[in-house]
């Protein structure tokens, strides 16, 4: 089995220090400030004006105060006022988590996107939402799942709107659970040297790549940070699960590559909870949270189709999402996505060059066949929509999905 993943450290460069384009957020690179509006057509504001961290972010009429001029497109994906930014208080993932203004810190807690007339957190991946869908003056704005209410949906400044996520030429999107399936397939075989993807729940090893134990269907790791997430998420809904005893260990040992109070029966353990399909479900709902959707957002956002959105989502598998998104901030010298006028074939043809680029930085990945024989094959048989059958290759061994 040849498994080469790899998620974005902050030592490591690929954690964006910033970009410039704020995907969906602004058609253009420079940054705009004006009020946004949501439901009912009143604006957001910071109540009563003041600076102090922890003020409460609310709906109020619209009346061209310095509390609701909020400066998009900057290059940190963060959204401002009164030189302090929209913060998810905490930085939960909860429904309900509040929303405040905050010392701008660089957390994900304050980064935001914009998808189909949303706002999304890429903290959490939640919407900016009204709560109780009301718009009156002094409701608290805060974070919940995503859907099509008109809660949820925001004008930024100057009168536009965030981009709708209808693909190109009437495809299916990736979020299509055919579409879906077929991803998950081609993710596997680079990662698993399998298509059966879904045999991969009790998968567990360390592959020496500094990264510590890596698991599961996308590559959890130890060392990473997101390993400990998901087993977080698995405990706060079976709070007896055999790996929950693992907690203390996985915090001590994010940041490393170090096995210590996970030896000599974590592996075991992790595969005794991989046939519960609580544990299952965790694992996919993790995979959706942190790696899926954000990269399929992303990729509606600018306008390619299922192709597109996979080299995305595969890009954020192995590099991690912020390293997705550092690939993309170089692309863009060189070609623009067809939201902003560019080809759709020229653009991922250099979104791809740059994932390239970044994958021979390690040794670990020299091999770049996941790309080579895969993805650009399918670009260059112009598949946008990822049709099946395909039939690629990855380090030599043929596959095909059909």
């Amino acid at each position: 089995m040849i498994r080469v993943r790899t998620v974005a450290y902050a030592a490591s460069g690929l954690v964006i220090a910033g970009t410039a384009i704020i995907v969906g957020l602004l058609p253009a690179s420079a940054a705009t400030a004006g009020p946004i509006k949501g439901l009912g057509g009143k604006c957001i504001d910071v109540a009563g004006a003041a600076t102090a961290n922890g003020t409460a972010v609310q709906l109020y009429d619209c009346n061209n105060s310095a509390a609701q001029q909020w400066t998009v497109g900057n290059s940190d994906q963060t959204l401002r006022a009164l030189g302090k930014c929209l913060d998810v208080t905490a930085a939960s993932t909860a429904d309900g988590a509040k929303i405040q203004l905050y010392d701008c810190n660089a957390t994900g807690a304050q980064k935001w996107t914009a998808s189909n007339g949303t706002l999304v957190n890429t903290g959490s991946g939640k919407c900016l939402d009204a709560t109780g869908n009301s718009s009156a003056n002094g409701t608290r704005l805060q974070i919940w799942t995503c859907s099509t209410t008109a809660n949820q949906q925001w004008t930024l400044p100057g009168g536009t709107t965030t981009p709708t996520t209808t693909p190109p030429a009437g495809g299916k999107n990736l979020d299509d659970p055919a579409k879906k399936d077929v991803a998950m397939q081609i993710v596997s075989a680079a990662e698993n040297s399998s298509l059966n993807w879904r045999a991969q729940f009790s998968y567990i090893e360390d592959i020496n790549d500094g990264r510590g134990y890596t698991a599961g269907i996308i590559g959890f790791c130890s060392g990473t940070g997101d390993m400990l997430e998901l087993v977080e998420a698995y405990t706060a809904t079976k709070p007896s699960n055999v790996l929950a005893k693992y907690l203390p260990a996985l915090r001590s040992v994010n940041g490393t590559s170090s096995h210590s109070g996970l030896d000599p029966n974590f592996t075991k353990d992790w595969k005794t909870a991989a046939a519960d399909p609580v544990f299952q479900a965790a694992q996919e709902s993790e995979r959706d949270r942190v790696y899926f959707n954000p990269s399929v957002r992303d990729g509606k956002s600018d306008g390619v189709r299922a192709l597109g959105q996979f080299a995305y989502y595969d890009a954020s598998v192995v590099h991690g999402y912020e390293g997705m998104r550092s690939i993309r901030t170089r692309a863009l010298k060189k070609a623009k996505p067809p939201a902003q006028g560019g080809d759709e074939r020229t653009w991922l043809n250099a979104f791809l060059d740059e994932r390239v680029v970044e994958m021979k930085k390690e040794e670990a990945h020299s091999d770049v066949t996941r790309i080579d024989t895969a993805q650009r094959v399918f670009l260059n048989n112009g598949n946008f929509d990822l049709n099946t059958p395909l039939d690629f290759s990855v380090y030599g061994d043929p596959f095909h999905i059909g």
